[in-house]
């Protein structure tokens, strides 16, 4: 892990063998301390205070408060929190709302402990963590208007926005635009520059908060 102090995690989920097996993966990892556990949302705020975690891998779909309004009320109390949202097939509809919340990092539930890993050090480096293969199960397009406040995007910019979004590399956007690796890397980063993001995974978080890029469901 990137970092010389100790990593404090909760894990947020309503199945108790499934938080069992994340907890036994975190506890592998060094500086890495899993401080708490919750079923559920509203259990998850009622600990919260009293475990203060950095990092919360957090369940999107659950009973009596999803992760979504968890999300919502925790980083009202602490903004610092980092959630990391844990993803089940089925949950793309939820991803729009998660990211909105506040979520800056997806793992798939079948992630292994490289994924989890990459999450967190991701996270504590304040960048986001998106996977590819969950950008490929989204149809994103552009927005209507395409631009925020003073981020006005070019007809090829919001082109390579919504391929960088669905997980394409520059070799990749450059064949199906009919341009050149380097003109879809000059591209990338004007979209960077524009929305003062890192990396695409950041920038693809970026897009869907601010409705940039919306998704067919």
């Amino acid at each position: 892990m990137m970092t010389n102090d100790n990593i404090k995690v909760m894990v947020v989920d309503d199945h108790a063998l499934f938080r069992e097996g994340v907890k036994f993966v975190l506890s592998q990892m060094d500086r890495v301390q899993v401080v708490g556990e919750a079923e559920n949302g509203a259990v998850f705020l009622s600990l919260l205070k009293r475990h203060l975690p950095d990092v919360v891998f957090m369940d999107i779909s659950m009973p009596e408060m999803d992760g979504v309004e968890a999300v919502e009320r925790a980083l009202a109390l602490y903004p610092r929190l980092k959630v990391i949202a844990l993803s089940s097939y089925g949950d793309e509809v939820y991803y729009y709302r998660m990211i909105r919340a506040g979520a800056v990092g997806f793992v798939l539930k079948k992630a292994g402990k490289d994924d989890l890993e990459t999450a967190l050090d991701a996270v504590m480096k304040g960048e986001s963590y998106f996977p590819g293969n969950l950008m490929r199960k989204l149809l994103f397009k552009v927005s209507n208007k395409g631009e925020m406040d003073n981020i006005s995007l070019s007809r090829r910019e919001k082109e390579v926005l919504v391929l960088i979004c669905q997980g394409y590399t520059n070799t990749e956007m450059a064949a199906q635009l009919f341009i050149s690796p380097k003109t879809v890397d000059n591209h990338r980063s004007a979209l960077l520059q524009k929305t003062g993001t890192r990396n695409a995974a950041h920038l693809v978080m970026f897009a869907i908060a601010n409705g940039l890029v919306h998704f067919d469901r």
